[in-house]
């Protein structure tokens, strides 16, 4: 017996731009605006999306569209499927895109998933050469304003920083992480590893501690997340870290010990105004890439 009794529908990309301009805005009247079609034209469109997949992707509310838990995953499939037919097309029927861009990334992503990322942007823009410089979110602000910056990714939050500034492309837990096995999250007054003053980071688990008046000590201090890491391997201290950063040996502190949730950080991305072709398509890349769960 044959496992699909017909080949499966395929999804059709004008479709799925529509549906992905509905979940960012909130709206089918700005979805349209962006995709140059009527406010009825999208709602046709999405119905044959949702008779296509035999799945309802938004709830209708009286001010706004929110997705279905089923609207959430294709979101996720969509993007991705968007930005591999534009790297497909622009292989063989749009011109080379060439330039230098010079990118500022906070230290832990410049250390750990930008590489990455920025490694598939090459393979799909061979022609672009994008410049990295690592430093803290109010740095790499000053260098966007005199210039030397064409984008960067920041961490909202942080001491002196413009709070107006910076799209949100990614929100993420943080937690509380000790080294498994270890005796640190033991001790009294509790050892931390953290950022320097200033980081939103530290900012948000000391106000958490403080409010309930646990008792603690500064054990460990550095700039960039390595240098925290390193301390809970250690097993100096236990450290605020982001869900992602979780990995052997270090394990979330068991919640039977009482320490408060810490809350989510925002990660920001800021451009200056005139890119050009090339710094308009990193900045497509870079915003999918961390609006596109991994």
């Amino acid at each position: 017996m044959a496992l699909f009794a017909s080949t499966p529908p395929l999804l059709e990309f004008d479709l799925l731009r529509s549906f992905v301009a509905i979940a960012e805005s909130g709206s089918f009247t700005r979805a349209a605006e962006q995709v140059f079609r009527s406010p009825a034209a999208v709602s046709m469109q999405i119905k044959r999306l949702e008779e296509t997949l035999g799945k309802s992707l938004f709830l209708r509310e009286a001010r706004q569209v929110r997705l279905t838990s089923e609207g959430e995953v294709l979101l996720s499939y969509s993007r991705r499927l968007l930005r591999l037919n534009e790297e497909a097309v622009s292989q063989f029927v749009t011109p080379t895109i060439e330039g230098t861009v010079c990118f500022g990334s906070p230290e832990d992503l410049a250390t750990g998933v930008l590489p990455k990322v920025l490694a598939q942007f090459a393979r799909s823009h061979p022609a672009v050469a994008v410049n990295v410089i690592a430093g803290s979110s109010t740095e790499l602000l000053s260098l966007l304003d005199t210039g030397e910056l064409d984008m960067a990714l920041l961490t909202a939050g942080n001491v002196g920083q413009d709070p107006t500034r910076g799209e949100i492309v990614f929100t993420e837990p943080l937690i509380w992480a000790c080294r498994s096995g270890g005796l640190a999250v033991e001790k009294t007054p509790l050892p931390l590893a953290v950022a320097s003053r200033g980081c939103c980071w530290r900012t948000m688990a000391l106000e958490a501690l403080d409010k309930q008046d646990i008792e603690y000590r500064i054990a460990y201090t550095c700039d960039q997340s390595s240098g925290m890491q390193a301390a809970v391997e250690a097993d100096l201290a236990i450290a605020p870290l982001p869900l992602s950063h979780m990995r052997a040996p270090f394990v979330p502190v068991d919640a039977k010990l009482g320490l408060p949730e810490i809350g989510e950080y925002q990660l920001l991305f800021e451009h200056r105004k005139e890119l050009g072709p090339a710094g308009n398509a990193l900045a497509r890349y870079i915003v999918d890439a961390w609006k596109t769960p991994r």
